[in-house]
């Protein structure tokens, strides 16, 4: 990243404190967690990357909320600083059944502590562990929001199968959303297979002249009907590829970059929702002007976001 400029009433977002060094009893609202799984990926992929160019990106925006005459309650520019943020580091290798179960412990531990983890991708297969990690003994009640142009209902295990190995895992699959399932993206016979087990599908055409949000109500009341905690799976290839190239599957005609923000920032403005990712993304095929990891970078600012407007 180029030499930022400083300037005293400009703060910088991300460059926040490691988890590991506040005070053990110390809670905070917001944790990030890297989580750079790549090995079982479908697509040839440097996602484990990924993280560490998030963070970085980070540095480039501020947490300043301007203000928005169309939000309710509108008014003079605020930001994000009252909301208290740690970084938990990252997962060393984190693929196959050891690092799973490090993610899962790790995911656990930390939402002690905090209100809402952040995963940073790594490929598709950390939602597993991540999900895992934050619903605990709440499996039974948990629900899962997923914005992806897949199903994840493939065999085996890799990018490709995360939601057929949570509902395996005992996920009821009537509490999962699938929000921006795409054409041509997708086989016949996974269209059945989520049919079948119950999931509720939002195709991407069905998004077009909807308010994002008003889509994340309806979706977060059937994920959290059994009122019990909500994970939230933000595939960025969902996204249109000129606004994601660093993205392996993303096709033209997805999802627009303002659509997934606000999608996201809807969902974490949900108590419900303890947990999300961020996957997909090869920081190392990026355009030049990073786009794809800076659209990573705003979506954990528009997390937050919506963390903060729980309280209001």
């Amino acid at each position: 990243m180029a030499t930022l400029s400083h300037d005293p009433l400009w703060p910088r977002a991300g460059g926040w404190p490691a988890l590991a060094d506040l005070d053990p009893g110390e809670a905070v609202d917001l944790v990030l967690l890297g989580v750079p799984a790549w090995r079982t990926s479908l697509s040839p992929t440097n996602a484990h990357a990924t993280p560490g160019a998030v963070r970085e990106a980070l540095r480039r925006y501020s947490p300043a909320l301007m203000p928005n005459r169309s939000a309710a309650g509108a008014g003079g520019a605020g930001d994000l600083g009252a909301l208290r943020f740690a970084d938990a580091g990252d997962i060393h290798e984190p693929d196959g059944p050891d690092g799973e179960a490090a993610t899962i412990a790790t995911v656990a531990a930390a939402l002690e502590r905090a209100g809402l983890l952040v995963a940073l991708g790594g490929d598709n297969s950390v939602t597993v562990a991540t999900a895992l990690g934050a619903w605990g003994d709440d499996l039974g009640t948990a629900g899962l929001v997923t914005i992806d142009a897949h199903y994840d209902l493939r065999d085996g295990v890799s990018n490709g199968s995360p939601v057929r190995r949570l509902v395996e895992a005992g996920l009821d699959p009537r509490r999962i959303v699938q929000v921006g399932i795409a054409d041509f993206a997708n086989s016949a016979s996974y269209a059945r297979r989520a049919a079948e087990l119950g999931i509720t599908v939002v195709h991407r055409d069905e998004l077009h002249g909807r308010n994002p949000a008003e889509v994340m109500v309806e979706a977060l009341e059937i994920a959290g009907a059994a009122g019990g905690p909500v994970h939230l799976d933000v595939d960025v290839d969902a996204c249109d590829r000129s606004v994601a190239p660093a993205c392996p599957a993303s096709v033209p005609g997805g999802l627009a970059a303002w659509e997934l923000r606000a999608l996201v920032r809807a969902a974490a403005s949900d108590a419900r929702v303890r947990s999300a990712d961020l996957v997909e993304i090869d920081a190392t095929t990026d355009a030049p002007d990073g786009r794809t990891v800076r659209l990573a970078a705003l979506c954990v600012l528009e997390l937050a976001a919506g963390l903060a407007a729980r309280a209001t």
